[in-house]
């Protein structure tokens, strides 16, 4: 049943932890299932043209992962602002945060589509392209700069929806995207003989698509905040307060793509058979933590109206509950990932034994430490959603920055490419202690906040719609 909007706020303030945050995450899981599903199926059809071919999309990801960087520091930053004024009450802010979120994506998208493909020569090199990887990476970012824009906007109005409570919308969009792409990858890969160059035609237009129907889902639905240009009325301190609660997303992803770039330079010593393998790694394990991420993204929401509307009890009780669920999810996923890593890697690239005798060690290595994410990643989202920017940035750019990259830059030389294998479980381990003394700190302080009682105003927070 359709909910109006001040009974999603009645929800998000009273309804149960267990039932809301599952009603909520579900969507949001699905959509961070199927958006990893159709990046494997890139994966999986770019791989099966040659190893040089699957180790191009591993350079270029590092790109897409500076653009999802962005879409995310804007979506997530302008997100939280739009949930916490909704807890607050102030609905006029959160319609001016959405359209100034999404016009800012998109004119960011479109000078990303035009410094990318001025500088792609140069660039794809920097990425850790090898000679023989340089023309099919050339060939497959020409096509994903082309989608910047689209695909900048999909995340931010994603994320608008997500923290307005409504991510089924978000849900359909990101899905009907996910699933083209899987339909058109192989017709233009194979059918249309357009090699890895179809695979990224394919992802351009499934985000134009995706782009498309979530615009639609805000102009349409009249529960969800429309986006408009008269809306878009900007000023120094919203765009202050945009990257201070985005700003976490930009470390975690930033310096992600940073440390991939690190990565493939280091594999690339090993030949292209390594730069493949750890390519496929990175991917299923993202695959794996997307339910993490998803049912995070379902907390969110929560976390974020609660603590506008001064309910601190329930903002601790739900990051607790989140943690117990994710990190059961994660055991689970884990151990049977870890019992069939050899068949997993071998699906991709089965002519390469070298790929599967490294993949293999890799992707084991990294599922056993994989559990720990369940509380790094909730824990990045409970900063981030109650407004603790810098504290939440710092545990986002530990584990892919301040830990990997020392490792990358140190284990190889001792290790050779078991130091590579190596570096990413080791920085989990790390993370995961610096994380507990931060965390702490914080739900020591919000312990000891009084909830502030409901008014009347709290309770006509959002319009009927």
């Amino acid at each position: 049943m359709k909910m109006t909007a001040a009974q999603r706020a009645e929800m998000m303030r009273s309804a149960p932890i267990s039932r809301v945050i599952p009603r909520l995450a579900i969507p949001t899981i699905f959509s961070m299932l199927i958006t990893n599903i159709y990046n494997i199926a890139d994966t999986y059809f770019v791989s099966q043209i040659s190893t040089s071919a699957s180790g191009a999309v591993g350079v270029i990801f590092s790109a897409m992962a500076i653009i999802q960087a962005i879409a995310f520091t804007i979506g997530m930053g302008s997100g939280t602002n739009v949930s916490r004024a909704l807890g607050a009450g102030n609905v006029d802010e959160a319609q001016t945060y959405c359209s100034v979120g999404f016009f800012t994506a998109v004119g960011t998208g479109l000078v990303i589509t035009i410094l990318g493909n001025l500088s792609i020569n140069g660039l794809v090199r920097f990425l850790g392209a090898t000679e023989t990887i340089a023309p099919y990476a050339r060939s497959y970012a020409m096509y994903i700069f082309y989608a910047a824009p689209f695909m900048m906007g999909s995340l931010v109005l994603n994320n608008l929806l997500r923290f307005q409570g409504l991510a089924m919308y978000g849900m359909i969009g990101i899905t009907s995207g996910g699933i083209l792409n899987m339909l058109l990858d192989p017709l233009l890969i194979f059918g249309f003989r357009m090699g890895i160059a179809g695979a990224a035609i394919a992802t351009a237009i499934s985000q134009a698509i995706s782009f498309i129907i979530l615009l639609l889902q805000c102009t349409l639905h009249k529960d969800a905040i429309t986006i408009t240009p008269r809306r878009f009325k900007p000023t120094a301190k919203m765009y202050g307060r945009i990257l201070y609660n985005g700003f976490p997303s930009l470390g975690r992803q930033g310096i992600a793509s940073v440390s991939t770039i690190l990565l493939n330079n280091a594999a690339g010593v090993y030949g292209d058979p390594a730069i493949a393998a750890m390519s496929i790694c990175s991917r299923f394990i993202m695959f794996v933590n997307s339910t993490v991420i998803g049912f995070g993204q379902g907390f969110q929401p929560v976390c974020g109206f609660c603590y506008g509307a001064g309910k601190y009890k329930r903002v601790r009780e739900s990051f607790w509950f989140c943690v117990k669920v994710s990190t059961v999810i994660l055991l689970v996923l884990g151990a049977i990932s870890f019992a069939f890593a050899g068949p997993i890697v071998t699906v991709f690239r089965r002519e390469d034994p070298e790929v599967i005798r490294i993949g293999t060690l890799a992707l084991r290595l990294q599922l056993s430490t994989i559990p720990l994410w369940g509380f790094i990643v909730m824990s990045n989202m409970f900063t981030q959603s109650i407004g603790y920017g810098v504290r939440s940035t710092i545990i986002s750019i530990a584990r892919q920055g301040l830990f990997l990259i020392p490792m990358l830059l140190i284990l190889p030389s001792v290790f050779g490419l078991l130091g590579i294998q190596m570096a990413q479980p080791i920085a989990d381990v790390l993370t995961l202690g610096l994380t507990i003394v931060i965390v702490t700190g914080v739900l020591r302080q919000m312990k000891a906040m009084p909830d502030r009682e409901d008014s009347g105003q709290d309770k006509a927070a959002v319009p009927e719609s």
